[in-house]
């Protein structure tokens, strides 16, 4: 079997965690595999959708790295849509309705004070043509119901293993809107079929949707993909993520300054019993990765780890991988002294002042004669990572100055900052006149 996964956000808002994770998991699925993934928007509710969430959407997707191997946008598809309402209709199984959202919230109500499952109880079946023609004339078009089979649907789902889903205790679901636009339910399944999609990944809120949709893809003739339905992130106290919590969108945590492989390399562990580690390539996910190992608890999300994590990534990240995020002119020598420094990359900028200047320098009156014998000791340069060591024992032997008190006063006169990457790296970077200045600036000359 080719595998061919797809994800299939609306572009009704920008990408979250949740979204985020599934998918990673349906990118994951298909190259571990030597299989496509599709990357489709399901744009048809014309009211919330809008081309600049569409390309939000697509710039989320590519900071994450996750490349699509084809697309394809529903709102493109439209007379398909209509080919298969003819079908179904013709099948007998989609019927016209025309009650209220107030008729059908009455329904309910008065389902559930009778003890009652509130399903809607299919009044509409029994409309004769006559009936058809006044509604119509009354209400204007009706919307389209499918006729579930009401039996016990069952499949072997990628995650929560052997799954059932009763359609006898759903309502028959709307596909055609009043207006004649179509639901998800149906251009989802129609978009599978057509695509050849192999499995459906999504999250487990689906599940019911899934029992649905798999009668409506035997209806439509379809081949019945496998279906995998990963547990929902929550946070790291138990409770539910909410998609309007703007801190989790990816456009929120891309400005934070965490980097993707760290958002990646979290989302592809939450759930699973492998430990969280940071890696330095999105390929290396690749390896190994099984679907099978997301267990069926909810899996907890915490900021705070991934902002951990996203640091010790860029421990991690080679000097190509940053280049095109660095300030210009930074060397790879610079990247490998600072970058066990940072929190976020753009702390990179920080240090790159430090480095080439110009930067202003404190004046330390408490350590004149530490910084007198160290003005008078430096070396000539051009200066290597040993020259910090013999500079300072140099310095040490002549103040009788040792410890904190020696080197403190040396950072803060040559860095600005009390703490920061090991001065013998730095030292070089520096260079012999920017480093004499300095110094003589800390002495008050």
């Amino acid at each position: 079997m080719t595998i061919h996964v797809r994800f299939a956000p609306s572009p009704t808002g920008r990408l979250h965690v949740g979204n985020a994770r599934i998918a990673l998991v349906n990118w994951l699925f298909a190259r571990a595999q030597g299989g496509q993934f599709m990357f489709r928007l399901d744009d048809t509710d014309t009211e919330r959708s809008t081309a600049e969430f569409a390309a939000g959407i697509e710039e989320d997707l590519r900071w994450l790295g996750l490349a699509w191997d084809s697309f394809a946008r529903e709102s493109d598809r439209m007379a398909r849509y209509a080919r298969a309402v003819e079908d179904l209709k013709a099948a007998g199984r989609l019927y016209p309705a025309w009650e209220t959202a107030e008729e059908l919230d009455l329904k309910r109500k008065l389902q559930i004070a009778q003890h009652r499952p509130p399903v809607y109880d299919r009044a509409a079946l029994n409309l004769g043509a006559a009936d058809h023609e006044r509604l119509t004339a009354e209400r204007g078009p009706p919307h389209w119901r499918f006729k579930l089979d009401g039996r016990r649907v069952t499949w072997s789902d990628l995650v929560k293993g052997e799954t059932v889903v009763d359609t006898a205790s759903l309502s028959d679901p709307v596909l055609i809107r009043a207006d004649g636009r179509p639901l998800y339910t149906l251009t989802s399944v129609v978009d599978d079929i057509d695509f050849a999609i192999s499995h459906v990944i999504r999250g487990e809120d689906h599940v019911t949707n899934t029992g649905v949709q798999i009668e409506l893809f035997e209806a439509l003739g379809g081949a019945v993909p496998g279906f995998g339905h990963l547990s929902l992130l929550v946070d790291a106290s138990g409770a539910g993520l909410s998609k309007r919590t703007g801190s989790l969108s990816l456009g929120s945590l891309r400005e934070q300054g965490i980097e993707p492989l760290a958002v990646n390399g979290l989302l592809a562990r939450l759930g699973t019993a492998d430990p969280v580690e940071p890696v330095a390539t999105l390929e290396s996910l690749i390896d190994g990765f099984d679907i099978g190992r997301f267990g069926k608890a909810p899996a907890r999300f915490d900021p705070a780890e991934l902002a951990a994590l996203s640091a010790r990534t860029l421990h991690l990240l080679s000097f190509e991988a940053v280049r095109d995020r660095l300030p210009e002119g930074a060397s790879e020598a610079f990247w490998h002294a600072v970058r066990g420094n940072l929190a976020t990359l753009a702390e990179a900028a920080v240090w790159w002042q430090v480095v080439t200047g110009p930067l202003a320098v404190p004046a330390i009156d408490d350590a004149a004669a530490v910084l007198a014998a160290a003005a008078q000791m430096l070396p000539p340069g051009p200066h290597d990572e040993t020259v910090w060591s013999t500079w300072t024992k140099s310095i040490g032997a002549a103040t009788g100055v040792k410890g904190k008190a020696l080197f403190l006063p040396l950072r803060l006169a040559l860095t600005g900052q009390d703490h920061g990457p090991e001065m013998r790296v730095l030292l070089p970077l520096i260079g012999e006149n920017e480093l004499r200045r300095r110094l003589n600036t800390a002495l008050g000359k």
